[in-house]
């Protein structure tokens, strides 16, 4: 059930999908080619030829691992080699995943990239399936004796002891040998929700052409285009992108909705053979995540609705509306510039710096340390992966980003956030060794939000004119929109549709559908008349890849609740707050994300870290209204 190290894939940016855009044209810009905006792979893999060699002696070494079982129990010595060969399979096995991944984003459309990852993908599965024996064996060793051994062994204990006590933990939820062997063995199937998904959203969906009232030809209204045009001034031009953009996504919504359903019956599925009571509780019970933390997400958001309601009542007025407002109001900034500020990479740098500086000198170098490599591909390229991400899988080499950049205020925010995963992965590699180096999507996120918020509080700091200070005040506000209600929006959607097939109902795309218009409703004031909900947006969730992530999305939601308790801290308090922060980071994987959280001074159980949340967006809210009333 439980690997040595399962190193995630990539941590994927909010702001592609909920956030204003920092997605470019399709085409890409003149400098997008320079080399010095483009990653080096070579870090990795000097050539594909290496990729392959190396996959080839993995494999083969994969296939010998379970010549380990049986072994356990005889020593600490024999259950140390035992999991030591494991954990080197799987380090290199990740470094073939981070490649093949990488490559493939490069574009999507070069087949040979694309074999390369389902290639890395079922080499995963297979040191799944060879080590599958190994919880099971663990727990017929018992406790007793795993303690005894820890005390015989001090590097058992330091590499492997939270793995130990962690599978102990899980007993009531490994199965046997044969029965882990077939699980393991179901993964490639089990992840081809996703990439049905992937390949049909990113590459062939048939996206339609559009031309704006000022002339501005928009050859495909892709994913990334849509990004962009979706925030244009302009309201019927809004309007106008979103009916031409959501059709495309309705005509599918069968594809869609099948997909995302055998994705649900798959986690349902994994849930049940393992006795969990249901999905959530298995998500919940890897992290060793109190529910509690996802019911006190979801009551505070909704208690909190109607500060969301005020956020969308101040669009309404400080955008002029004089009639509804409607769905395609919402990504637009409230705030306008004659000259929309834009940041050159080289700025985006320097801003991203002094805005953490607070860190201290060490989160500084590492920031430097990582800018002068060829670590990011800064630039969107045609068939390219339309997102953002930190790919962290390279334990020994560095993180990789992907960013699609576009010189924007969101595109500096994302590339913040994006630094903030990354500068994470370095503490945490440079901390831990490799079988504690998995940090938790919980701690991981909270890494990358706390720096979009002290830079959003730095620009708020160092505007110019009262127009640029409501400027980056409203980005502030469409920050917390984007990554708290409406990640609790798609927390409550995703939960709906487990309890669907949990409770033996069946479902469709159009039911679906039908499940997504009610919250965007409920979300956002339709019954309060705050906002009108357009029937033919509710498409919307076919749009969203983190549907395919387990439970994935509230974890935003949480995260961005512990940052906004951590940036008033480190603010305010300082040196000791800031210290706390950066030891959560350095601790990777080595404790449960509850208890780091915890150990840094943040109880996600309990409604304050929510209240900081609710307050700082209300505090933004006074502030502009302030500053409106001041000539």
């Amino acid at each position: 059930m439980i690997s040595i190290r399962a190193r995630f894939a990539v941590l994927l940016c909010t702001t592609a999908f909920a956030a204003p855009v920092f997605a470019a044209d399709t085409t890409a810009p003149p400098e997008a080619d320079n080399p010095a905006y483009m990653w080096d792979l070579t870090d990795i893999y000097a050539t594909p030829e290496a990729w392959t060699a190396s996959r080839d002696k993995i494999k083969a070494q994969a296939d010998t691992l379970d010549k380990y079982k049986g072994t356990l129990r005889q020593s600490a010595t024999a259950m140390l080699t035992a999991l030591a060969a494991i954990s080197d399979v799987e380090r290199e096995a990740n470094r073939l995943g981070a490649y093949a991944g990488l490559k493939g984003d490069e574009n999507l459309k070069v087949s040979v990239n694309q074999e390369r990852r389902q290639a890395a993908n079922a080499l995963a599965t297979e040191v799944g399936e060879k080590t599958a024996w190994v919880a099971p064996e663990i727990l017929s060793v018992g406790a007793d004796k795993i303690h005894a051994f820890e005390q015989q062994s001090p590097e058992l204990t330091k590499r492997f002891g939270f793995f130990l006590d962690n599978t102990l933990r899980s007993a009531p939820h490994t199965l046997g040998d044969e029965a882990e062997t077939v699980l393991a063995g179901a993964g490639d199937v089990l992840n081809q929700p996703d990439a049905i998904f992937s390949q049909l959203s990113d590459s062939d969906l048939p996206f339609p052409s559009l031309t704006l009232s000022d002339g501005t030809a928009i050859k495909t209204l892709d994913e990334a285009n849509y990004e962009k045009y979706r925030q244009v001034a302009d309201r019927d031009d809004r309007k106008k992108v979103f009916d031409a953009f959501w059709p495309t996504w309705k005509h599918y919504e069968g594809t869609f909705g099948a997909t995302l359903t055998t994705q649900v019956m798959g986690e349902v599925y994994q849930a049940k053979m393992r006795h969990f009571p249901d999905a959530l509780s298995a998500a919940m019970f890897s992290d060793n995540m109190p529910e509690g933390v996802y019911k006190m997400l979801v009551a505070e958001a909704n208690k909190n609705l109607p500060a969301m309601y005020r956020y969308l009542n101040l669009r309404k007025r400080v955008l002029g509306i004089n009639d509804e407002l409607h769905y395609y109001d919402i990504y637009v900034p409230i705030f306008q510039l004659a000259k929309p500020p834009q940041f050159p990479v080289s700025e985006a740098e320097r801003l991203t710096l002094a805005a953490t500086s607070v860190y201290g000198p060490e989160y500084t170098g590492l920031l430097n340390k990582g800018f002068s490599g060829h670590w990011m591909n800064v630039y969107h390229h045609d068939n390219e992966y339309s997102g953002a991400y930190m790919q962290p899988g390279a334990y020994d080499v560095h993180p990789y980003l992907l960013l699609n950049y576009n010189s924007d205020y969101e595109a500096l925010s994302a590339f913040s956030h994006e630094w903030g995963h990354a500068i994470h992965t370095m503490l945490d590699d440079e901390t831990q060794d490799f079988d504690n180096s998995s940090y938790s999507t919980f701690i991981a996120e909270t890494a990358a939000i706390t720096n979009e918020m002290l830079l959003n509080d730095y620009m708020v700091a160092h505007a110019k004119t009262k127009q640029e200070k409501l400027f980056y005040l409203g980005q502030g506000l469409e920050l917390i929109r984007a990554t708290f209600f409406r990640q609790v929006m798609f927390a409550e959607f995703q939960l709906a549709l487990h309890e669907e097939i949990e409770k033996g109902a069946t479902l469709s795309g159009e039911r679906m559908t039908q499940i997504y218009c009610d919250l965007l409703k409920k979300y956002h004031g339709d019954a309060q008349g705050v906002m009108k909900i357009d029937p033919q947006y509710c498409v919307e969730w076919a749009f969203v890849p983190h549907f395919y992530y387990g439970f994935y999305v509230y974890q935003y939601a949480t995260s961005m609740a512990g940052a906004a308790q951590f940036a008033d801290a480190i603010e305010h308090e300082g040196k000791p707050a800031r210290d706390r922060y950066i030891a959560m980071l350095k601790a990777g994987g080595s404790d449960y994300p509850y208890t780091l959280y915890k150990k840094a001074g943040l109880d996600m159980a309990t409604p304050a870290p929510y209240e900081a949340l609710i307050a700082r967006m209300n505090r933004i809210m006074d502030q502009i209204e302030a500053l409106e009333k001041t000539k």
